[in-house]
């Protein structure tokens, strides 16, 4: 159908207000730059305001509809329709005022499978590494509610005080939509585009699932802005990568950018964390037990999606006994579509979210300022959820969907909370911070009890072993005095503050003495505190099959006893370990809550010589204060030799001669001395030696050999 013609805007200023405030309202069918009378939204401080006339709930105008869109997904032979409900000032009606939407859309709004104890549907993740695993139980029917009225009335008092309807629609095959769930499917970043094309004109909705009876939006503005927790969150960013036009902004809380990184890690077959559950909260799940989870759609319907959908791809494609990234992952991924998001993004993210966890967010952030996307993050130090401060959310849609010039997009780029406040934050020019630089840690011998972790060092020729048992809880493991499951290593005593920031990326070289096994390292905080689930200790953790050391597609049996190099990402973070506390690097095997249990038995020996961990430190090398012991010399010596150059104090009681790593047994003298001029080097980048400094440090080094 032809979309309706766009409205004028006007605008006038109101007295008797507090200064700042400005009221502009938009009118129907007015071709006149003539400001006209009515209610509109008023701004103050860059922000929609609660509007009296608004706020009136019982003169709200509510409707349910169901928008008609463009794919056929549970077969029947008639384009799928998805359930919708709006609720808008009355204004849009007895004034022809046209408003922006805030939009919600969901799978859980009909309810979900009633999950025991016991997880009892879900995969039973007691079985080998690389094997098919036993057959899961079928899940318990969610009733159907025919008779529901709405979807829901999150944000509604929120946002239509302040001038904005808000839409909400329920995700293909649940509650009244029609369609199969597809659990990150084509078909679920479709039908947010269909209501955002509705409220623009080009797509055509009914007031019933199956009548003719059309319903225009009339009151819009056109303009969209998405917003939701989890999977909620999810679907704003799946509607914005088909670049559907009226999705001006998002707002993405704890969302998805890659299913495959939800419920697989570097080849691992993973499961979601989080909460207080010894035995993992969603131990088990994979996109089969997410749909199942969802599948409140029409009964009628609900065989045919059973048995394509369920059965036919996920059963067959997501692949649990290997772990692989496939075509069936692929397709569902949002970070490879990224190039088509338009919609300004403000991303908001905890970064002990062990659910869906941190790199969700920080991948598709990066890619999202590359390509010149308008974004900015929120990160807090929370579990799951969070969404950002309302002033920042509300700036963010007053500027991209009334399109008043609150120069949001000028504020910092970053803004992320360090301690138990979420509210409490510091601004950032960008993630990660950008005074950060990797700084390379090094295990040292001991890790059945707790071994050195220090930048300051040479790799070290030794080997160390584990044995899996999945029966440990990471956090009782990291807490060991001493214990034959895990390999922990820690700093000395910091003697300043050590800022993370960033994606630290860790080599383990290791030989398996099966085929098959699982790799699972952690950083935390010593001591650790809280008990053995507390996120509190925990500042980042990573998971890898060492059988994907060569590729991510395709796994390949490790020979007994020979040594593999495993090369991953672990989940980023944005953490102060305080001064007086320890940094430690745990490597284990099976982890309690995340992965597969294999039975116990396997070991894993590290080779520490070829193992470590590049860290994005806050400052770079010179700003780590990991040294146990002062240096009171007045002056750098080099192997005997006065260099003449001050020892500065650089972090702690670290000083310029710690970093000098004169009495390591280097290869040759030559490898000494181009040491001595990296560390020369970063010290002139920091200011802290100057150029002719630096030359007698390297001629000192050079001396050394006499």
């Amino acid at each position: 159908m032809a979309a309706p013609a766009r409205r004028a805007r006007n605008g006038r200023l109101v007295t008797g207000m507090a200064a700042g405030a400005l009221l502009l309202p938009f009118f129907a069918g007015s071709g006149s730059a003539t400001p006209q009378p009515g209610t509109g939204p008023i701004f103050e401080d860059g922000q929609a305001q609660i509007v009296p006339e608004f706020s009136d709930s019982s003169a709200w105008i509510r409707q349910q509809l169901w928008v008609e869109t463009e794919f056929d997904s549970d077969g029947d032979g008639r384009p799928d329709r998805v359930h919708v409900d709006v609720t808008r000032p009355h204004q849009t009606e007895t004034e022809d005022l046209r408003v922006p939407v805030i939009y919600e859309t969901s799978p859980y709004y009909a309810g979900t499978a009633a999950v025991d104890s016991q997880l009892s549907w879900f995969w039973d993740v007691h079985h080998e590494i690389g094997k098919e695993p036993p057959e899961r139980q079928p899940a318990p029917q969610i009733p159907h509610r025919p008779d529901r009225t709405s979807v829901s009335n999150s944000h509604v008092n929120e946002w239509v005080r302040r001038g904005f309807a808000v839409v909400h629609s329920e995700s293909p095959g649940t509650g009244l939509s029609q369609g199969c769930p597809t659990i990150g499917g084509a078909n679920e970043s479709r039908a947010p585009k269909a209501v955002v094309d509705w409220l623009n004109g080009r797509a055509t909705a009914y007031t019933s699932v199956d009548g003719d009876e059309e319903v225009d939006a009339y009151w819009s503005t056109g303009k969209v802005g998405m917003t939701g927790t989890s999977y909620n969150g999810t679907l704003p960013i799946a509607a914005a990568t088909t670049g559907v036009e009226g999705l001006e902004a998002i707002v993405p809380v704890a969302a998805i950018s890659e299913w495959y990184d939800y419920f697989r890690s570097n080849g691992t077959v993973k499961h979601p964390g989080g909460g207080a559950s010894p035995e993992g909260t969603w131990r088990g799940e994979d996109a089969d037990v997410l749909y199942d989870f969802v599948n409140s759609g029409y009964p009628e319907t609900r065989d045919y999606c059973d048995e394509t959908v369920r059965d036919g791809t996920m059963l067959a494609e997501m692949d649990r006994a290997d772990g692989d990234y496939n075509e069936f992952w692929a397709a569902r991924s949002y970070l490879a579509d990224a190039g088509n998001i338009q919609a300004a993004t403000l991303f908001a993210h905890g970064f002990n979210d062990w659910n869906v966890m941190p790199q969700q967010a920080v991948q598709l952030y990066e890619a999202l300022r590359e390509q010149g996307t308008p974004v900015q993050a929120y990160f807090h130090q929370g579990g799951h959820g969070g969404a950002p401060p309302l002033e920042m959310m509300n700036r963010w849609f007053t500027r991209y969907l009334w399109d008043h010039e609150n120069d949001v997009e000028n504020d910092p780029r970053v803004r992320i909370a360090h301690g138990s406040d979420r509210f409490d934050t510091t601004a950032f020019d960008d993630y990660p911070n950008p005074d950060t630089a990797n700084v390379t840690f090094l295990p040292q011998a001991g890790g059945a009890e707790v071994g050195g972790f220090t930048s300051l060092t040479l790799p070290e020729a030794t080997t160390e072993t584990l044995e899996d048992d999945y029966t440990h809880l990471a956090g009782d493991l990291a807490q060991a005095e001493s214990s034959d499951h895990r390999l922990l290593y820690a700093t000395p005593v910091l003697s300043e503050d050590l800022h993370l920031s960033g994606t630290p990326s860790i080599t383990v070289r290791l030989a398996s003495s099966k085929p098959a096994a699982n790799l699972s390292v952690m950083l935390v905080r010593l001591p650790w505190t809280g008990s053995p689930l507390s996120a509190a200790s925990v500042v980042t953790r990573g998971w890898a099959d060492p059988r994907n050391h060569r590729s991510l597609t395709d796994s390949e049996a490790l020979i007994p006893g020979e040594f593999y190099d495993v090369t991953f990402d672990v989940q980023s973070t944005d953490k102060i370990i305080a001064k007086g506390q320890q940094l430690g690097l745990m490597i284990f095997s099976s982890d309690h809550q995340h992965t597969l249990r294999p039975e116990p038995g396997t070991e894993l020996t590290v080779d520490l010589a070829g193992t470590s961990i590049d860290l994005p430190v806050v400052g770079g090398p010179l700003a780590v204060g990991i040294c146990a012991d002062e240096d009171t010399r007045e002056t750098v010596v080099i192997r005997g030799e006065d260099s003449g150059v001050p020892n500065h104090t650089l972090a702690g009681t670290c000083t310029i001669n710690h970093h000098i790593l004169d009495e390591a047994e280097w290869e040759n003298h030559g490898d000494f001395v181009r040491h001595v001029g990296r560390v020369a080097d970063q010290l002139r980048a920091a200011g802290v030696i100057t150029p002719r400094e630096r030359g007698q440090l390297v001629r000192a080094a050079a001396r050394s050999a006499r």
